[in-house]
Order: structure tokens, then sequence, then C-alpha cells
């Protein structure tokens, strides 16, 4: 009897990844008010991610206490969300300010991409290679910007399968 309750008490603890400081799943978290802040959603390594009902936000296990009120974090939820509001804004900014007509991309892998040549709306238009025949239209939304420059979140590999997909068959007129 003693070893199935160890069984289940071992599966339980399977089931239910856990970090330091009592931090589960489902968590409900509060800020050093005393309101709530969000609910752990994930445990991913040593990071807790939670939910404050507008970001995801992974923290390091070290950052939430136990107390009396249960899991608490140093932070409001209106501090945080406001920290992740300004981190998505800064890299907006620097998409935006990155993404011009005639700016070099590299690929995911870091390989060279191609030129800008048009932006209409959320399309961005680049000659590989240089070469104004050889074109891909990618989404705004398909580029980061940072210290490595404009960058894809697809690799030179990835594009190609992604156009050989979408060629028109063999005696089919393309549009």
């Amino acid at each position: 009897m003693k070893f199935a309750k160890l069984a289940l008490a071992s599966v339980a603890l399977i089931a239910t990844p856990a970090l330091a400081n009592g931090i589960v799943e489902g968590a409900t978290v509060t800020g050093p008010e005393g309101n709530t802040v969000g609910t752990v959603v994930a445990i991913e390594g040593g990071n807790a991610i939670i939910d404050t009902g507008k970001h995801k936000i992974p923290l390091p296990a070290s950052m939430y206490v136990e107390s009396d009120a249960g899991l608490t974090l140093p932070a409001t939820k209106a501090m945080l969300d406001g920290m992740i509001d300004q981190q998505i804004a800064a890299a907006k900014a620097q998409l935006d300010a990155a993404l011009v007509v005639g700016a070099s991309a590299m690929a995911a892998d870091h390989a060279p991409l191609g030129t800008i040549t048009l932006i209409e709306g959320d399309e961005v238009t680049i000659a590989r290679g240089g070469d104004e025949t050889n074109v891909v239209v990618l989404l705004r939304g398909h580029f980061t910007a940072g210290d490595h420059g404009l960058m894809a979140k697809y690799t030179n590999a990835e594009i190609d399968a992604a156009m050989a997909a979408n060629a028109p068959a063999e005696g089919e007129a393309a549009e």
C-alpha cells in the first residue's frame, strides 16, 4: 500500500513540472501589493512563464517568492505589461528603421538574402543576391532587426522550398 502511494505521488510530480519556490503550472501569482499578476502557464528550463492576460512572460524562478499569499513577484501586472509593451514598441521602431528600400537583408541562418527593392503595405520585395529577376515577396512580420541588421525569419532553403511548392506546374500558366 505504501508503495502504491509513493508511485502515485511520483507520477503526480512527473505530470506537473515544478521549479524551486513551489512554482507549478497553474499557480496564481500575486504582486507586491497582493493583487493578481497572472498565472504560471508553463515551465521551461529555469523559467516560469506567466500569463498576465496581455502577455506571456518568461521569468527566472529566482524572481518568485513563496509568501502567505502564495507565489509572489516583486512587480505588479501593470509593471510587467508596461515593460513588455516598451520592448515590443522598441523592436517595432528598430524594424521600421531598418526595413527600407535599398537595405540588405540576411536569411535566418545569417546567409545573404538580398536587397529590398519595393515595400508596398506589408509586402516586402527582395531581389535575391541583387538579381532583380530573382525576387521573393515576404511580409513585414517575416523580419526582425537587431544588432545583426535586418534578418528574415526564414533560411534561404526554407524560402526556396516555399517558392518551389507554390510554383505553377509545368504547362500551367503563372498568375
